[in-house]
Parts: structure tokens; sequence; C-alpha cells
């Protein structure tokens, strides 16, 4: 039996990234601790959610993790930064000292006896602040702790290419940078694990659909909303795969 501690940003970042790998630990009879250091404040959302929007997502994260059969859920509840960062004077979460929250993990991993830590990639995927100071916090806590350290992430180049394509067909925001996604997850040769989660599309869609207030923003189309409803064979092609690379 492995203790698995999945560390994510914002409620909802389990779902995209790692929901289909944690399920698949869960079933292999694993223990998969959660860890979500923000509490998701300012994410986009409607204006059905946007009273107390941290209640509402904090709510999410439990069926999500309930779904994919996740052991324990700690929530750290630091301000969620921003996309760009606006919150980070105000006690955002990438403002906060790296060794600060990694001695406070540490803890927790000493205490659930965790041998395996999942964190972010060096460009915290697509450049969010929280996303790369995840990255920070994960690589300090494997310092102190010496347990096994995997980064969750996507293959760059057809991510890239994607989103270059999208651009040339002016279906991005007028200020959109393609080249952006040059530069952020993680080269293909550089993956040194691929999980297949095929068999667990259905837990991994559940996870998403729970957060429900990342699906619905007023007169703005969502990843999430777009995500879950898409048939079953593109669902899989799509997101039937999670990877990491191993660091040494």
């Amino acid at each position: 039996m492995r203790n698995l501690l999945f560390l994510h940003a914002h409620p909802d970042d389990e779902a995209l990234l790692t929901a289909g790998t944690m399920a698949k630990a869960h079933a292999a009879g694993h223990r998969v601790h959660l860890v979500v250091a923000t509490d998701g404040s300012a994410g986009l959302t409607s204006v059905e959610y946007a009273h107390d929007l941290a209640s509402h997502r904090s709510m999410e994260l439990a069926q999500s993790a309930e779904i994919l059969g996740v052991t324990s859920v700690t929530e750290l509840k630091y301000s969620d930064s921003g996309l760009l960062g606006e919150n980070i004077p105000h006690g955002g979460f990438a403002g906060v000292d790296p060794q600060t929250v990694a001695k406070e993990l540490a803890d927790l991993v000493i205490k659930l006896d965790v041998d395996t830590l999942v964190g972010y990639d060096p460009s915290g995927g697509y450049g969010h602040p929280d996303h790369v100071h995840v990255h920070k916090v994960a690589r300090a806590v494997q310092q102190l702790t010496a347990c096994n350290l995997f980064e969750a992430t996507l293959p760059r180049e057809p991510i890239a290419r994607a989103v270059k394509f999208a651009s040339a067909l002016s279906i991005t925001p007028a200020d959109f940078d393609p080249e952006t996604f040059a530069r952020s997850w993680t080269p293909k040769a550089e993956i040194t694990h691929r999980v297949n989660v095929r068999k667990f599309s259905t837990l991994k869609k559940a996870s998403i659909m729970a957060h429900s207030s990342q699906s619905s923003a007023d007169g703005t189309l969502r990843t999430l909303a777009v995500l879950s409803k898409l048939p079953k064979p593109i669902f899989n092609a799509l997101l039937g795969t999670e990877y990491f690379v191993k660091v040494s």
C-alpha cells in the first residue's frame, strides 16, 4: 500500500490534471491524500456563485474528492492569487514564502506517512502564479522529506499547435498571445510517466462536473463546461492519459 499526496493550487485543478490517476490509485488499494493550497476565490464564475465563491468551491472539492475515493482532503485556504497575480499584494498564495508552506506540508507528509508527492511542472502548466508556486513548494517539501516527487503536466507540443491554430482562426481573445503556450507545460521528450486512465474516465468526468461554479460564467465559455459535455470517445482521446515527470 502506498500513501500518495496530490498538491494542487485550486479546487478543480485535481479534476483536470490528476483525477484519473487518483481514482486508479484508490482502486488499486492505495491511500490518496489531496491538499489544495488556495480557496479559489478569484476564479471566474457566474452571478449565481459569485457570493461567497470560496465556500461553493470548498463544497465542490469535497464532492470531487468523494467521487475519486480520496482518503483525506486538506485545504490550506490561502487566498487565490488570481490569474495575473492581482491578489498577491493582498495575501495571495503566490506571495507566501515557499519554505513556510513547505514546512507545514512536510509535517503533514510525515503524519500521513506519505511516500509519493505530486506537484506541478516548473512552468506551472500555463503559468498561473499559484501553479508556479505549487511547483516551488513541492520541490521544497521533497528536500525536507526525501519523498518521491512527480510533477503533473501535459505535453507541450500538441497544445502549442492547437492554440496557434485557434489564434489563426481568430477564436481566441484579441489580447491573447499564443507564444505563451510555446513555453508552457513540458516537452514530450521530458515526460517520464504516462498513465492510462480511460477505465476511470466516468469518474474523472464526474469529478469535473462536481465543480459547477467553474463551468459557469456569464457570457464566457468555460473549459470545464466544454469538457463535461464531450462524448466518451472524444473525452477519452483528450483526457484518457495523464502525464507526469519524475523528479530525481
